[in-house]
């Protein structure tokens, strides 16, 4: 069995948590082998053979254009993750009978070989190099990890992606080679989502697996509230509840569109009644799991903003709230999605 987890937009942070309690997850035998499929906003990642010289721009122009950098325990060197390109990480394990690295790695590139074969490109490996290559360029890149015989991490390919955003590095610390993507290949390249179709069915028949697709668990708001003045309201939950300091979140319930959740929970967090039409939502929305559950629960979260005036009435999910400004706030969230959301809703 191999459960296929579609996830949009996915912060970097928050995919490097959900592998972590996915591999605890399988190798307790709660979950069968999992393929996440996901996006991430621009991020540089640094592979444990990275060089630091193969990141091109300064960290100063990297923040100005938004990309973010991670370091991480998978093999390989400089990679960029943006969007438009399908991020895959399986979590498999490998036990009994396939404990083999190469074979693995080979498994992963040829899932991306029979994908672009689909749409008439006849991707090949290059003897040295990993990952999967055509003549007007690298379409996929894998770097994985494997521990206790249980992968993670996994494999990008380029569909949609911006192939300029490659400039930042050099990609996989190759510097005598170009990259490519199917729209860069293809007259009329297909979405996204449709291209996942065709990973989860080859991922099937490359792992000799029956797959199955899950929903998230649960679908979820957040939304920002702010003054006139620009500052946004924290709430920190109750120690119970965690104690930590958050924009307001709440779950959608069944029969409620995002926007009626999120007018629904600023009166019951705050006693705030804005109308519906001063809701702004912020056109992002992201999944994340939910942390510390093994295994774990996936949400979907759509964000919001508005602007009040006024004090808040506290729930009693909440013990005390703050004015911010909004890089404190920045500071204080623990959360990449949430701190994404307050950026965005200073543009809004």
């Amino acid at each position: 069995m191999l459960h296929v987890r579609r996830l949009g937009c996915v912060e970097y942070q928050d995919g490097l948590a959900m592998q972590k309690l996915l591999v605890e997850a399988r190798a307790q035998g709660l979950v069968p082998d999992t393929l996440l499929l996901l996006e991430h906003p621009p991020v540089i990642t640094l592979g444990r053979g990275a060089k630091a010289e193969n990141v091109l721009w300064s960290p100063q122009m990297l923040a100005a254009r938004g990309f973010e950098l991670f370091e991480t325990d998978r093999g390989g060197d400089v990679t960029y993750h943006g969007p438009g390109q399908i991020v895959g990480y399986p979590v498999v394990d490998l036990k009994p009978d396939r404990k083999d690295v190469r074979k693995y790695v080979a498994s992963v590139e040829e899932l991306m070989i029979r994908v672009a074969a689909e749409y008439g490109i006849a991707a090949h490996r290059v003897a040295g190099r990993i990952g999967v290559w055509t003549p007007a360029g690298k379409l996929g890149a894998v770097g994985v990890h494997i521990s206790r015989w249980i992968t993670s991490h996994g494999f990008a390919f380029n569909v949609r992606t911006d192939l300029t955003d490659f400039s930042a590095i050099v990609p996989c610390g190759i510097d005598d080679a170009s990259v490519a993507s199917l729209q860069s290949l293809l007259a009329d390249a297909p979405p996204v989502h449709e291209v996942e179709d065709v990973i989860a069915l080859k991922a099937g028949e490359v792992w000799e697996s029956e797959t199955s697709e899950l929903l998230p668990e649960l679908q979820t708001v957040s939304v920002t509230l702010q003054r006139e003045d620009g500052r946004v309201l924290l709430l920190k939950r109750r120690a119970e509840r965690g104690g930590f300091w958050q924009i307001l979140t709440g779950r959608i319930e069944p029969g409620e569109s995002p926007l009626q959740t999120a007018a629904r929970e600023v009166h019951e967090e705050t006693g705030f009644s804005p109308r519906l039409d001063e809701i702004r939502e912020l056109g992002y929305a992201h999944g994340f799991a939910l942390g510390g559950r093994v295994p774990p629960l996936f949400a979907r979260e759509t964000a919001f903003a508005a602007t009040v005036s006024g004090e808040p009435r506290l729930s009693d999910e909440h013990d005390e709230h703050r004015w911010c400004t909004p890089d404190e706030a920045l500071q204080l969230l623990p959360f990449a999605g949430l701190r994404r959301a307050v950026r965005l809703s200073q543009a809004a």
